[in-house]
């Protein structure tokens, strides 16, 4: 059986980042997805949904980093369901996404490490650089060196 939902979309409000008595960190936050579809009519509609986002631990100090209103999000999770009592006593429920993976996708200023949440455009990738060689003839047989990368592998 599987509970796994995948969301795209933008904060509604800042993440509320809170400290439980034990020191774990727990945030909420609310993501709207947007779905877009023509009508019987050939107008084009929008149906906005919001979902409630619970993070906990790294997730939660990396969405209190890296996120804001507005900001627009990955996020994996699975779907809860819960009850609690409001301040009149009255039971209600909600539904929530308790988040395991949380990213950012808001575009990178280009000083900032592209592994640190963004994607990497083209001129990042080091398979895309221009070699020169400033003797088009080569003196020997040998091949030019390879472009080297920082993998570890």
């Amino acid at each position: 059986m599987i509970n796994k939902v995948t969301l795209i979309g933008h904060l509604g409000k800042d993440p509320e980042i809170r400290t439980l008595e034990n020191g774990t960190k727990v945030g909420t936050f609310t993501l709207a997805t947007n779905e877009n579809f023509k009508d019987k009519t050939d107008n084009w509609q929008t149906v906005t949904e919001w979902h409630n986002i619970v993070v906990w631990r790294a997730q939660a100090e990396r969405a209190e980093r890296d996120l804001k209103k507005g900001s627009l999000a990955y996020i994996e999770g699975k779907i809860t369901h819960r009850k609690y009592n409001d301040k009149d006593g009255i039971e209600r429920s909600t539904t929530d996404i308790v988040a395991s993976v949380v990213n950012s996708l808001d575009k990178k200023e280009k000083s900032q490490n592209a592994l640190s949440g963004g994607f990497p455009s083209i001129d990042d990738d080091p398979m895309n650089k221009v070699v020169s060689n400033n003797n088009p003839t080569p003196s020997n047989n040998t091949a030019p060196d390879p472009i080297e990368d920082d993998l570890p592998f």
